[in-house]
């Protein structure tokens, strides 16, 4: 305890921990939908897409990468979203397509027009997250708020628009629901989500941050509401527990939350089991 307060004096640490648990619990609540719609792999997609457009935004010495690279990050959404739907081209696929290009693009820029001396290290931090908690700001901070505000609020004023399109969208589109703006808002606000999560996780890890809260709540409820509201707990718990762990234990905050996910869904699956699940 006196090292974790020790450490907790410096508002790099308190930023990291406001910043892990907002981008958890808006990754789990997002998480729930993504899996239920056999979409959880576009985690992988647009966090590699995003790495692609970091790469490009530093060829460019862009000041503020942010300002391209959600963009770039939410056209993704959109582009995999529709592809995902098309016959010739299924989602996975569409998926395994741009996220391997995107991966390849922006390591190639950046070896062919390096920003730092070290690239190596700019390509390790962001795809695992390893440095980017030293460099977290209150405008981090703000900007996770304000999206997490986003998330809790589409979920509370769509809820029962989003339960329907989840499920069955020919039911959805055949009461009058407008799915695909339905499907746009999820896509988009994931490709933000998606972008913030990378600087706590890095882009390899972000996926984790969806499905296994959603997968462990689905091993033991049954309900649409009680998976969501247990998806957002345990990684509100992963995320806390992982940053001070990996505060105390000087381990890489991401892996760290993710091997603690990893285990919250062995434990689930055992409980899952022992209810009959």
């Amino acid at each position: 305890m006196e090292k974790l307060g020790y450490y907790l004096a410096f508002p790099f640490v308190r930023y990291a921990l406001v910043v892990g648990v907002l981008i958890a619990l808006c990754s789990a609540l997002l998480g729930v939908i993504l899996v239920l719609k056999r979409f959880s792999f576009i985690g992988d997609g647009l966090s590699h897409v995003a790495f692609g457009a970091i790469a490009i935004a530093s060829v460019m010495k862009i000041t503020s990468n942010l300002v391209f690279v959600f963009p770039v990050t939410i056209l993704a959404a959109v582009i995999l979203l529709k592809t995902g739907q098309n016959k010739k081209i299924h989602g996975d696929a569409a998926i395994a397509m741009i996220s391997v290009g995107a991966l390849a693009v922006g390591y190639f820029l950046l070896c062919l027009r390096p920003s730092t001396t070290n690239v190596s290290g700019d390509v390790c931090n962001t795809l695992f997250g390893s440095q980017a908690m030293i460099t977290l700001r209150r405008n981090d901070v703000t900007l996770c708020m304000v999206m997490s505000l986003i998330v809790i609020a589409m979920f509370v004023v769509f809820y029962r628009k989003i339960f329907a399109v989840t499920f069955d969208e020919n039911f959805a589109r055949s009461t009058g629901l407008a799915v695909s703006a339905y499907n746009m808002m999820v896509a988009a606000v994931t490709a933000v989500v998606i972008v913030l999560a990378m600087n706590l996780v890095g882009s390899l890890l972000v996926s984790a941050l969806i499905i296994f809260p959603a997968l462990s709540a689905m091993r033991m409820f049954r309900s649409f509401r009680a998976v969501i509201f247990c998806s957002a707990g345990l990684a509100v718990i992963g995320a806390a527990a992982g940053v001070i762990l990996s505060i105390l234990w000087s381990t890489p905050p991401g892996a760290t939350i993710v091997i603690l996910d990893m285990a919250f869904f062995f434990v689930s699956a055992l409980i899952g089991r022992f209810l009959g699940r």
